[in-house]
């Protein structure tokens, strides 16, 4: 009974030890790929689903075009697509910038003066939970119909989660650290930029992650108000002569250039991140 086990339990192994490293590498691949592979399989699987279903149930282009009438009319209006596109781009990248500043240097302020955090902290929560769209025909009442007030519109909505995540950052280190920084004389800039920086940044990168997308939101809804060009504006034009095609090759753009942008956010974070690691 015991030989008889024995033998079943090797020759029942052995094929295991033969296959292992066959596909071995082919399984750590797969493994590798699987954040690529997923959302692009995914994404086929929705737009067959859109196909299909727009035209086995023959819904009306004006309420839902096919994927494929969306494809064409990307093509179709590309050059059109593309000049929108580069004016909302290009204010969105000075919104997101201006809020990257402005973020940063009220978090610092916040984290390192208490009276500063007292006296404003709550009126900044007060004004974030506002309604933004409300505010937004007040800046154009306080500077105009130009670039300016889409600006300005964009700071004030991406600016909010970059200054709670610096904020919260500086001031989350461990009291033991700091204690250490005091034991060995660091001065504050030096307790800054070697404990309380590097222990912000994940923080600080989740709320310009968010603030990015935001920084789209804002333009695209000072567009809606103001502006005579810009995807926005397309998308507002397009709705109006009821070309939903368009609107949706809109959006699309919209979102390549957002997910564009999140991309250098990560990758910023990726390599400042990994500097800091190998510290």
């Amino acid at each position: 009974m015991t030989a008889q086990a024995g033998t079943i339990t090797s020759s029942t192994s052995v094929p295991a030890v033969a296959v292992g490293p066959r596909y071995l590498g082919l399984l750590l691949a797969l493994r590798r790929l699987r954040p690529i592979v997923l959302p692009i399989v995914t994404t086929i699987i929705i737009l067959v689903v859109w196909e299909a279903g727009v035209r086995i149930y023959d819904v009306s282009p004006v309420i839902l075009p096919p994927p494929s009438s969306i494809a064409a009319s990307l093509i179709r209006n590309f050059p059109l697509l593309m000049h929108h596109a580069a004016q909302t781009t290009e204010e969105a990248a000075q919104g997101f910038g201006l809020a990257v500043v402005t973020g940063f240097l009220c978090g610092f302020a916040l984290a390192y003066s208490p009276l500063f955090r007292e006296a404003t902290y709550p009126h900044m929560v007060f004004f974030q939970l506002i309604p933004k769209v409300a505010l937004a025909p007040l800046f154009i009442m306080w500077l105009g119909v130009g670039s300016d007030s889409r600006l300005a519109f964009t700071v004030f909505i991406a600016f909010f989660p970059i200054l709670v995540a610096t904020a919260s950052g500086l001031t989350g280190v461990e009291d033991r650290y700091l204690r250490f920084c005091r034991a060995i004389t660091a001065s504050k800039w030096q307790t800054f930029t070697r404990v309380r920086l590097p222990f912000a940044l994940p923080q600080i990168f989740a709320g310009l992650k968010i603030g990015v997308t935001m920084s789209f939101i804002g333009i695209i809804v000072g567009e809606f108000i103001t502006s005579q060009s810009g995807l926005g504006y397309l998308i507002l034009f397009a709705s109006t002569r009821a070309e939903t095609a368009t609107i949706f090759a809109s959006i699309f753009i919209l979102c390549v250039v957002g997910m564009l942008f999140y991309a250098v956010v990560s990758i910023v974070e990726r390599v400042i991140l990994h500097r800091y690691g190998n510290r």
